[in-house]
């Protein structure tokens, strides 16, 4: 087991119920990083690389691994291992302000309640949309943001960078993850990060969407917790 800490970033309106099925493999080293109270990338990656001193290793999942590579570009000799969960590295994409701009005005006009019904069921594997247990754990974790705190991670989204143009000075051991049916971050987004990474390698969980971490949690941590808390890489 790694003595270096351990920083995992949740994304988008999400904290650590993201995480929670593979916490307890990863040791007293992991901290979950809140997200809540900033609005820009580079002030989320800061607040994070201060939650410990020294070397890390760090996972984010969705807009948590956007954070990560931030830290990675602000901070390089102190990241060890960096593990990438559904996300994508291309700045704002056209039309994309006025779809998040919308679902801010949701969140504020009509509740936490209807931002979740809107945007949930995208999130998730269909196949999974009848599984209470999964869909209740994360309308409870949307239910516990605000749309203050929304709203601020929107702006941080809506202002963030091209992260592809710094991936090629990564040189720790990245792991990036995806699942097979996250149709709002595809494979394919991945593939690329891959393919500009100097060490990385690419692990597709099958039957999953974006929330690949609760929807498969032994496939995820059959991959993740090895490589973030071992000595070795394989």
């Amino acid at each position: 087991m790694t003595t270096d800490k351990i920083i995992l970033i949740p994304g988008l309106m999400s904290d650590r119920t993201v995480w929670a099925p593979i916490l307890d493999q990863l040791g007293p080293d992991a901290v979950v990083a809140d997200l809540t109270s900033q609005d820009d990338l580079t002030d989320m990656a800061r607040d994070c690389l201060a939650l410990s001193d020294g070397p890390l290793r760090v996972a984010g999942h969705s807009m948590g691994a956007r954070v990560a590579l931030e830290m990675a570009r602000l901070a390089p000799n102190r990241i060890a291992r960096l593990a990438l969960l559904d996300t994508g590295t291309h700045p704002l994409a056209a039309g994309e302000r006025d779809t998040r701009d919308k679902m801010v005005a949701l969140g504020y006009a009509q509740g936490m309640q209807a931002l979740c019904d809107r945007w949930l069921p995208g999130m998730v594997h269909p196949d999974r949309h009848s599984d209470t247990n999964l869909m209740g754990a994360l309308n409870a974790m949307v239910m516990r943001q605000s749309p203050d705190s929304h709203a601020r991670q929107i702006t941080a989204l809506i202002h963030r960078p091209d992260a592809a143009i710094y991936l090629l000075s990564i040189t720790c051991p990245v792991l990036v993850m995806v699942g097979r049916h996250d149709t709002f971050s595809p494979v394919s987004q991945h593939e690329d990060m891959v393919a500009l990474l100097p060490d990385a390698r690419l692990v597709v969980i099958e039957e999953a969407g974006h929330f690949a971490p609760l929807e498969r949690p032994k496939a995820t941590a059959d991959a993740f917790v090895p490589f973030v808390t071992g000595d070795s890489i394989s």
